[in-house]
């Protein structure tokens, strides 16, 4: 119940992104990408963000600065809403 209340929605991982795109009714299915921002119908934004596993970290694919960076863009759009 309180999903329905969030201005933005952060989504680890292409799965999450995925299921929280279909849960907020954004068709068709945004393309995933961390940092990618996709807004609904209701004025929700969608951030796709890199799971926080082990594997990204260690492959390189992610850094803690790259984390940072999404949840500090989120709250910029929570903040300017």
């Amino acid at each position: 119940a309180l999903l329905t209340q969030a201005r933005v929605v952060v989504a680890l991982g292409g799965f999450g992104h995925a299921e929280a795109a279909r849960f907020m009714g954004i068709r068709p299915r945004p393309k995933f990408g961390h940092g990618v921002e996709t807004s609904d119908s209701r004025g929700r934004v969608l951030m796709g963000c890199y799971h926080v596993s082990q594997h990204f970290f260690f492959n390189g694919t992610a850094t803690p600065e790259m984390l940072d960076a999404v949840f500090l863009r989120a709250r910029e759009l929570v903040e300017s809403g």
